[in-house]
């Protein structure tokens, strides 16, 4: 049987990763959680996140960069959410826009020398609602959104669980039950995307689709940090690396942490205030209302080394009180 192997690939960062091809491991994928049809390898090495934090109406805007490589010819991932999100394709061209934002000043100096599934949406028939709401899992929406067949899931356990990603196709091993467990205790929702080549598409590794935002209510902002135990996987994987990138968008200066005690060591090479026309022209690449968030931006650039490893919750934010800013040394050219 072909193997299949899922990469979520960064714009500003390049593929560290591209041995990991060489290797046959069962769920080494990362982020999310990994749910290829059964028999298929998944692998995940780097990505950028955008998080737009709306501190006034709890609401956070998750939006994931989509692109991937894949033998498979389609494959799919879970993400969590604490209340349901709504689902919406946002834009890729945000990505670049950031990278700009908070590339190096570049200092040109005269002389420097010593350097050289389908759309349906909305309420469900009367007839089938009862059956729905009594199911241990039950799909509170299906949509085609931005290239995704999404189904957003509430389970009432995490065998529940597993049971309908194993008659709808995806994985469902005991690693995935036990990674979904405490958010299914939590009353978490589900968002099972699954990504499928076009028919012209079957020979290429590559699959296109336009970056998912996910919005909802929350009461701290987080990214699900937590990935299925892959067991000898991360070992095998940690030589190689992989970087995970957050441009995160609040009000103020903020910091990650997995735990009260910190446990998230990342690199901060960017954090200031935004102008007014890049807080205006951020919103239209993802594709949000101008009278999204706060008045004033405040973004921060995160880079964290990401090791293959299982950790012990996932990232929550809340503002630093180092409001200082903060900006990469500068290039100097000749």
């Amino acid at each position: 049987m072909k193997r299949g192997i899922w990469l979520a690939v960064p714009l500003a960062v390049p593929l560290a990763i591209a041995l990991a091809f060489l290797l046959q491991l069962a769920f080494p994928a990362r982020a999310c959680c990994p749910a290829p049809p059964p028999g298929r390898t998944v692998i995940n090495a780097d990505q950028t996140i955008v998080i737009l934090w709306d501190a006034a109406a709890k609401t956070e805007h998750f939006i994931r960069r989509a692109s991937f490589k894949s033998e498979a010819d389609d494959f799919g991932f879970l993400i969590p959410s604490p209340t349901q999100p709504e689902l919406n394709e946002s834009g890729n061209d945000a990505f670049p826009f950031f990278v700009t934002l908070t590339e190096p000043e570049v200092k040109r100096v005269a002389h420097f020398s010593g350097f050289g599934c389908f759309a349906q949406k909305g309420a469900l028939p009367a007839a089938a609602k009862d059956d729905v709401c009594a199911a241990p899992v039950r799909v509170l929406e299906e949509k085609l959104v931005a290239g995704f067949k999404a189904a957003v899931l509430e389970a009432d356990s995490a065998k529940a669980l597993v049971d309908w990603l194993k008659e709808n196709g995806y994985a469902f091993s005991p690693e995935i039950e036990a990674w979904a467990k405490p958010y299914v205790e939590q009353s978490w929702k589900i968002t099972a995307l699954k990504v499928a080549k076009g028919t012209d598409r079957k020979e290429s590794k590559d699959v296109g689709a336009a970056a998912l935002r996910m919005s909802f209510k929350t009461d701290r902002p987080l990214f699900p940090y937590r990935e299925p135990d892959s067991k000898d996987a991360g070992e095998k994987l940690n030589r190689y690396g992989r970087m995970l990138r957050i441009f995160f968008l609040a009000e103020a200066r903020y910091n990650g942490a997995l735990t009260k005690t910190g446990g998230w060591e990342t690199n901060v090479p960017w954090s200031d205030k935004l102008k007014p026309e890049d807080r205006k022209k951020a919103l239209e690449l993802l594709k949000l209302p101008e009278s999204t968030g706060p008045a004033e931006f405040w973004l921060t650039e995160f880079e964290h080394n990401w090791p293959y490893r299982v950790a012990p919750a996932d990232v929550y934010f809340s503002p630093t009180v180092d409001q200082s800013t903060v900006r990469r040394p500068p290039v100097i050219s000749c």
